[in-house]
């Protein structure tokens, strides 16, 4: 008999085991959801949709989906992955009655997102108030406000589906609409809001831009009505410095920091800013920065018709090697602009409060890694409600780390990771004195942080 010469134990395997759990750490993702009422807010707000004599509540089955997409599925098929395993999360339903519910909810869009929406802001407040000082909107103020970052993303679609339609990068499906609150620079984010539109929705569609930014306000959960104030500030890229999305801000009477498309006319009076007056920016550490530049040339341009209090924001810089110029750049520098309302912040503490809503970049990749990269079904309706499923997603492992993960470095991982280090644990189910043990493996690294976060989760 030869020596084995792998790197790895030989092992007989079969497929005979018993009260084995995978994905074991999902545990985690339901006792959130029943933590902050979810579970019974989406059934209350689906009861329209639920039949007579019917075995599984509508609720469920969506709270099922939500958990699926969590921990990695990408289509509603992956939902046989909780079926396997009904001691943890009992029973699920069958695909066939699946599909049923997503067409019977597609088939009435418009009251099927609203009951959605409604749901969310109820488990969203509990949630926050849960989550304490932690909470993203804890103590929030004009001069540190909350943050709603707006931004639009591509979708490919590889098959012909309602409403696909050609990218402006050459690509073909669709380009949806994203609100987050940002949890700052200790923190990630978490989705308010979400508009799906066929591939060559404008970027500057400030119809979208108004009604993505109403249903994010009316799922903050103080405050509540028409006007929210200047504790909340909005902030976007150059797609939404419209004249009437900054108008509708301005009418809202939220702050906001939007991109501005540079002109010729501006350029011009930029080169009319004396040397005196720029200020060195900041980098993302909040120190000076060598080669940029920011000054406000607000009194310069004709800016009559933009609302009253704007202000114009401007930064120059050395482009980094390589960087090709364009044609507004003027003396080797690159210059770009935004516009706010802020009437109190030194200009390098406002030009790095507008940069940083790159993190809205990470908050989009996080989405595609939760079920945006593909939209599974034909139907345009029926994506829109797998939008809401990607949200609900979102939502869920943003409140577990808010409330359970809020003092480790967890707090911070993207879906990817807090799925290998937290959900991937296994486990074996027991019985005892009447009761159903889940026993965590002792052997994974995160076996701890996850049974800590648990206990945090407890009811009181």
């Amino acid at each position: 008999m030869g020596k084995t010469t792998s790197w790895y134990p030989s092992l007989k395997v079969d497929g005979d085991g018993a009260g084995v759990v995978s994905q074991a750490g999902a545990v985690a993702l339901v006792r959130t959801a029943v933590a902050v009422g979810l579970d019974r807010a989406l059934s209350q707000a689906l009861t329209p949709w639920r039949k007579s004599m019917a075995t599984h509540d509508p609720g469920k089955i969506m709270l099922d989906l939500a958990v699926t997409v969590a921990v990695g599925g990408d289509c509603a098929a992956d939902v046989g992955m909780l079926r396997s395993e009904p001691g943890v999360f009992g029973p699920v339903a069958s695909d066939p009655t699946v599909s049923r519910l997503i067409a019977a909810l597609a088939a009435q869009p418009r009251k099927a997102l609203s009951a959605l929406a409604s749901a969310r802001s109820s488990a969203r407040t509990a949630a926050w108030q849960r989550a304490g000082q932690h909470a993203p909107g804890h103590a929030v103020t004009a001069a540190d406000p909350l943050i709603i970052d707006l931004d639009a993303t591509l979708v490919d679609a590889h098959s012909e589906k309602e409403h696909a339609a050609p990218t402006f990068k050459r690509g073909f499906g669709f380009h949806p609409l994203l609100a987050f609150a940002d949890h700052g620079a200790g923190g990630t984010g978490e989705p308010l809001a979400a508009l799906l539109r066929p591939g060559n929705a404008g970027a500057n569609t400030a119809a979208d831009h108004k009604k993505v930014l109403a249903a994010a306000l009316e799922q903050l959960p103080w405050q509540p009505g028409y006007r929210v104030g200047k504790k909340v500030l909005v902030r976007s890229d150059a797609g939404c410095g419209t004249h009437e999305f900054a108008a509708y801000c301005h009418t809202r009477r939220v702050q906001y920091s939007l991109g501005f498309t540079l002109t010729e006319a501006l350029v011009e009076a930029v080169e009319q800013v004396p040397k005196h007056v720029w200020t060195p920016a900041y980098d993302a550490d909040g120190q000076a920065r060598q080669g940029a530049w920011v000054a406000e040339i607000t009194g310069l341009p004709e800016l009559s018709t933009w609302p009253e209090g704007m202000r114009l924001i401007v930064r120059k810089e050395r482009p980094h090697p390589g960087a090709q110029l364009r044609f507004t750049d003027v003396e080797g520098l690159r210059l770009t602009a935004f516009v706010t309302n802020t009437r109190r912040g030194q200009l390098p503490d406002l030009e790095l409060r507008h940069r940083r809503r790159a993190r809205c970049e990470d908050r989009i990749r996080a989405a595609k890694d939760t079920g945006l990269r593909n939209l599974p079904f034909r139907g345009f309706d029926a994506n829109r409600i797998w939008l809401a499923i990607v949200a609900l997603a979102l939502d869920l492992t943003a409140w577990l780390q808010t409330i359970a993960l809020h003092d480790h470095r967890a707090r911070r991982w993207e879906p990817k990771t807090i799925r290998l280090q937290l959900f991937s644990i296994p486990a074996r189910l027991a019985r005892h004195a009447r009761r159903t043990h889940l026993r965590l493996s002792r052997h994974a690294p995160h076996t701890g942080l996850l049974v800590t976060a648990l206990d945090r989760l407890q009811p009181g």
